[in-house]
């Protein structure tokens, strides 16, 4: 069975072309123009994968839209005129699913990048982009969700215990303290990975290349590090006193045995 893979852009040349690309290589694709389409898809379809362009131009005449698609988004996201209608799919799809997103965002928009990835965005390509590029940014995000997130069990029942953290891999959940954490793709394989080096440091460039598979990493790329705060806010750990995650500076993170 194919992968069915999501595409919303209403530059119909890109969003056409897009999805020519990943037929070519035998995904499914779903593609839509205005986010209003997109929602549908997303509440009726079995999905794996979405690319969600971050600016999209408000529907005319789509009050309700306006009003579902505003309702409970964070500040900053979303406005009335020219809406970031791709961020709010983004924090849509994340109340119900963990699926990888990647957001295509305009060249040198930084704000989106970050806001993106606070929102629950797996990834971001900038635009322009080469289409083969995306493609290996699609099949890197596959490749991760699958091995992350629901992959082969562990010599212990795929459940990694550390201090009052619980991490079952086969099931995705993860506990602290006895109460779950609501994490991303992104930030659930990342706890996972640095609980399997437990006492070993892992640079940010081996996390970007665990997760991404990618030659894209550069030393000005801080997805890494954004994932990586939002993972310790959602576990109440901080950088000056770290209970889990703790910074080595120049080098990377780790969790201590």
């Amino acid at each position: 069975m194919s992968d069915n893979i999501l595409v919303v852009d209403d530059e119909r040349e890109i969003a056409d072309l897009v999805e020519l690309y990943l037929q070519n290589e035998n995904y499914t694709v779903f593609k839509y123009y205005t986010a209003k389409q997109a929602l549908e898809c997303i509440d009726k379809t079995r999905l794996d994968l979405a690319v969600l362009d971050v600016m999209l131009p408000s529907e005319s005449g789509s009050a309700g839209f306006t009003n579902i698609i505003n309702t409970g988004l964070r500040p900053g996201v979303a406005h009335s005129g020219d809406v970031k209608n791709g961020l709010a799919i983004c924090q849509k799809i994340r109340e119900k699913h963990t699926y990888p997103i990647i957001m295509l965002t305009a060249k040198d928009e930084e704000t989106d990048k970050i806001t993106g990835l606070t929102l629950g965005a797996d990834d971001y390509i900038t635009k322009p982009f080469r289409p083969l590029e995306l493609v290996a940014r699609v099949k890197a995000q596959l490749r991760r969700y699958k091995k992350y997130n629901g992959g082969a069990a562990t010599d212990d029942g795929g459940v990694i215990v550390h201090s009052g953290l619980v991490i079952n891999i086969n099931t995705h959940e993860a506990l602290l303290n006895e109460k779950p954490l609501q994490l991303t793709p992104t930030e659930f394989s990342i706890l996972r990975i640095l609980c399997e080096n437990k006492g070993n440091v892992v640079s940010s460039e081996q996390l970007f290349h665990k997760l991404w598979g990618g030659e894209y990493f550069n030393k000005s790329n801080n997805t890494v590090t954004v994932h990586i705060r939002h993972l310790r806010e959602k576990m109440n750990d901080t950088v000056d006193d770290p209970k889990y995650i703790k910074t080595v500076w120049g080098v990377g993170y780790k969790i201590e045995k």
